[in-house]
């Protein structure tokens, strides 16, 4: 009897996120095994497209006709089982496609790399030595019971020590995470290590590339897409094989097929390079839990602070918190202006102090918001912010004396005249990165001044006297750790209007701390209220436990989900009253607007503005518990719009629906912060 392969097809299209069946000739049956790369014909396309096979199975008795398969591509199995069912439970809770996460994860074949792979042995099982094992041990001591919640497979939330480490450029944080991976790949399983961008994984790399650990080359792999392709996909090949390995990556490492994962841990999870800005947007952390909960691995979502999102878990009993058993904190200083001192001083005379004394000793470190000179230009009459005439963009200056330009579209503006009182003359309304350097030089002769922000990258430096400014995120770690460190812009950073800005600024505050060196003092500039007195006191769950609080009556996230229908009027309403009426649990005040987009926030320059015209945004608020109906009638819409687009572009010229546009419904689940 002939097996009928069951294939995902490789496709954006909504209406094909099904599994087809096909039958197997039998001149391919012995390399069409589950999980291969195929080709199959589309009959409604009149194409071969490709696709995964997925499973074989048994014709149906009906014996109904079925296409063939048209080629296996490669008999190398690079879907497994488990990276399927997570990839289709992940984009079933965001009402998305299981093939656009999978491909965000399987690289793209590379012939070369593939038979050089199946040609070479097989990787051998890793061992970890008696030392490593026993650093490990002494790293994961002061959090009593964390080992043993590891081997149990338990969720747990852990604050990291806020110090920077005694032996390497690198914060303690890493240390923890490799030790819990470490300790992992000890009982011969696997770990994953998800975290934000480069210079976290280099930190964890770093560690795990310790002489003192002695772990083999293939032992530790490095998961992301600075490398060649053919480095990408020999590193997947690799994640395949039965030899257990540490994995560390970025946000699509959650999804890597490694051997029997015994541990996921997510590094920082409130930072937003960890939400997935490709459909269908299914946040790191979110595809985690869903890992935990299928494979039955450890779950440890670490960080400096505690998002309102982990939080919630935690109070719902889901998530474990599990304190270290002495509380580490920086000794950080509020700092205002004092009596007698001029409103507009921008350092403080206690914060001034405290670098002056620092810097007899070693590097300083000074936060600001923004980098480059002048960010920010007003009118200096009026205070009117300086527009670009073409594009509306902010203008900014890039050194003293030099014409502005708009930060959107690059044009100088040397004859700007404000819109409303007609001067022509500017202020500079905010400091940069490079305008706070040269303030500082000035104030603090003959000390070395180091700019470190996205133009001026830096890792690392000396133990040498030196002031570092650098912007939030940027900061290079020091020697020892920094001698003080000074957080400018706080309240600037504040008045920016997002629902997570308190999150954001405590997070960016903490780990900036954390870089101080034990006894060393953290001076906040200019801030008081809940989030500067949850970094004074080091308590950033209570924070998040307050914002919890806030949020409930609100009925804002993390409390409720949020999801986002963009469409034409008629599509996004057609949507909403099939909610309404499949979910009746829905009460009135879930659903918001919908109302008209605004094309400049959605990109700038006519050929948006032209594409956005007409189109509309409706919210819908709902609860956990209705997450997966309203998820499955949500994406129900998609594809039925997707297919009332394809049967009006379908018609003849002159017939009714001939007219009819390209698929605009687009709808996704969990919004971030941005897009709110």
């Amino acid at each position: 009897m002939t097996a009928v392969a069951r294939v995902l097809i490789d496709s954006p299209l909504p209406q094909l996120d099904r599994l087809f069946d096909y039958a197997v000739p039998p001149e391919l049956a012995a390399e069409a095994v589950p999980g291969a790369r195929v080709r199959v014909p589309l009959r409604s396309a009149g194409r071969v497209v490709d696709g995964y096979l997925v499973e074989l199975g048994e014709p149906d008795p009906d014996g109904r006709p079925l296409s063939e398969l048209d080629a296996v591509v490669s008999p190398t199995p690079v879907l497994t089982p488990a990276l399927y069912a997570l990839a289709r439970r992940a984009a079933d809770r965001a009402a998305g496609s299981a093939s656009d996460i999978l491909r965000l994860v399987i690289p793209k074949r590379m012939v070369r790399a593939e038979k050089a792979w199946l040609a070479a042995p097989a990787p051998e099982m890793p061992r970890v030595g008696a030392d490593a094992a026993a650093w490990a041990d002494g790293i994961l001591a002061p959090y009593p019971g964390l080992a043993d919640a590891l081997a149990a497979g338990e969720r747990l939330a852990l604050d990291a020590p806020p110090r920077p480490s005694t032996v390497q450029p690198v914060g303690a944080w890493a240390e923890l995470l490799a030790a819990i991976a470490v300790r992992t790949l000890a009982q011969g399983r696997s770990a994953i290590v998800a975290v934000p961008d480069q210079r976290d994984q280099d930190q964890v790399l770093a560690v795990l590339a310790r002489d003192a650990l002695a772990l083999a080359a293939d032992a530790v792999v490095r998961d992301d897409a600075r490398r060649s392709g053919p480095e990408r996909y020999a590193t997947y090949l690799r994640l395949l094989s039965p030899a257990p390995a540490i994995v560390v990556g970025n946000r699509s490492t959650v999804y890597a097929p490694a051997h029997d994962v015994g541990c996921v841990i997510i590094w920082d999870d409130g930072d937003p390079l960890l939400a997935e800005p490709l459909s269908p947007g299914v946040h790191a952390r979110d595809a985690a839990l869903i890992r935990q909960e299928l494979e039955g691995s450890a779950l440890v979502l670490a960080g400096h602070t505690r998002t309102t999102d982990v939080e919630r878990l935690v109070q719902l009993g889901w998530v474990r918190e599990l304190p270290a058993a002495r509380r580490e904190s920086p000794a950080v200083v509020l700092s205002a202006t004092r009596e007698g001192e001029s409103r507009g001083a921008r350092v403080p005379s206690s914060a001034f102090a405290a670098a002056r004394d620092a810097l007899t000793r070693g590097p300083v470190l000074v936060q600001v918001a923004r980098p480059g000179y002048a960010p920010v230009l007003v009118c200096a009459e009026c205070r009117t912010p300086a527009r670009c005439r073409h594009c509306t963009g902010p203008l900014r200056a890039r050194r003293p004396g030099v014409a502005p330009e708009c930060a959107w579209c690059g044009r100088t503006a040397p004859a700007w005249a404000c819109v409303q009182c007609g001067s022509t003359k500017l202020r500079m309304a905010s400091s940069g990165s490079e305008r706070t350097a040269d303030e500082l030089g000035r104030a603090f002769p003959n000390t070395r001044v180091i700019v470190a922000d996205g133009t001026h990258p830096l890792t690392s430096v000396d133990d040498r006297p030196a002031l570092v400014v650098a912007t939030r995120g940027a900061e290079p770690h020091a020697a020892g750790g920094y001698r003080a460190v000074i957080l400018l812009d706080g309240d600037r950073m504040l008045l920016a209007e997002q629902l997570r800005i308190g999150e954001s600024c405590l997070r960016w505050w903490s780990n900036a701390a954390a870089l101080a060196a034990p006894g060393a003092p953290v001076h906040l500039v200019g801030v008081a209220g809940p989030v500067a007195r949850a970094l004074a006191t080091w308590t950033q769950p209570a924070y998040a436990r307050a914002e919890l609080t806030d949020r409930t009556p609100l009925s804002m996230p993390p409390v409720v989900r949020v999801a986002a229908v963009e469409g034409t009027p008629e599509a996004v309403d057609a949507a909403l009253t099939a909610l309404r009426s499949e979910v009746p649990a829905l009460p009135a005040s879930a659903f918001l607007g919908p109302v008209p987009i605004d094309p400049a926030s959605r990109g700038v320059g006519t050929a948006s503005a032209a594409s956005d015209t007409g189109l509309v945004r409706a919210l819908v608020r709902f609860d956990y518990a209705h997450g997966r109906a309203v998820a499955e009638q949500l994406r129900a819409a998609v594809v039925a719009e997707a297919l009332r687009g394809r049967r009006g572009r379908g018609r003849g010229p002159g017939q009714p629906g001939a007219a009819s546009p390209r698929t605009t419904l687009r709808v996704r689940l969990d919004v971030p912060e941005l897009d709110l």
